[in-house]
């Protein structure tokens, strides 16, 4: 039997023997193929664990086709092939031995759209608990009612545990999404885009959740709202494509990334001149 990823994480701070102290996710020459066409290539990136890091550029450079690899997800699409070293807390997980449902349970993912299970609220959390043996009915109720309150979601659904999740609205969808992520106690959360299909409040929400999580969780987050990378993120890559190839360009402390971006396609980008 293939051994655990990574342990329940009860203590955000403490470390593995065998990871970086400093990097949860570190990527060297990573490349993904659809059918033969390269989405990206040769992308080495080191992820500073704790921190929220944002990936910004236009759309088609390889930003969510990255966040795909470090999970797995390529594995699902046909005609993907990946190269390239992925470590996650100092272990391969392009390893053919790697158990995918374990990794999966310790590198969350938060999608655009908000993806509901067609199931009642409490059913949607309890679920996968279940399916990574947490059975006991004090457990969790325990877990539901904190994932749900960390997410700022208990006080206004928990009259209506047993109602619809897809009966939410779209932000209280995607806030149950992060708290069915969070139930798992992941160590990395990976978000696509996960305040584009949401009002401004919805999003504001979403941010303040996101920035909470700081400290945690390792945050990486694709986003086109150059202003929502400015305000949460604590490092910035910018990805841009050449010959429709996509290549990360700059990576930097998102403060710097801005102010004195070191490339002039970042700077172009960051005024509004391309993408």
């Amino acid at each position: 039997m293939t051994p655990p990823l990574l342990p329940m994480r009860h203590a955000p701070s403490a470390l593995l023997a065998n990871g970086s102290e400093q990097h949860a996710i570190e990527l060297r020459n990573l490349c993904v193929c659809y059918h033969g066409k390269r989405a990206f290539r040769d992308i080495s990136l080191a992820v500073p664990r704790g921190e929220i890091t944002a990936l910004i550029g236009p759309s088609g450079c390889g930003k969510s086709s990255l966040l795909q690899c470090l999970n797995r997800l390529t594995d699902m699409i046909p005609g993907c092939h990946v190269e390239g070293d992925v470590r996650v807390e100092g272990l391969n997980i392009m390893d053919p031995a790697q158990d995918l449902l374990t990794l999966r349970r310790h590198v969350g993912m938060l999608f655009q759209r908000p993806n509901p299970f067609p199931l009642s609220i409490r059913r949607n959390i309890e679920l996968p608990l279940r399916e990574h043996g947490v059975i006991r009915k004090p457990e969790l109720r325990a877990r539901i009612e904190q994932v749900l309150d960390d997410v700022g979601l208990w006080d206004e659904v928990r009259d209506r545990l047993d109602s619809p999740a897809l009966a939410l609205s779209g932000g209280q969808q995607q806030r149950l999404c992060l708290a069915r992520a969070l139930a798992l106690a992941p160590r990395v959360l990976l978000m696509d885009e996960p305040c584009s299909a949401l009002d401004p409040l919805a999003s504001a929400k979403i941010e303040e959740l996101i920035v909470r999580l700081r400290g945690q969780y390792t945050v990486l987050i694709v986003t086109h709202n150059l202003g929502q990378a400015r305000r949460i993120a604590d490092h910035t890559g910018f990805f841009w494509t050449e010959d429709g190839i996509g290549r990360l360009v700059e990576f930097a402390p998102t403060h710097t990334l801005f102010n004195q971006p070191q490339d002039p396609r970042t700077r172009a980008y960051i005024r509004g001149e391309r993408g």
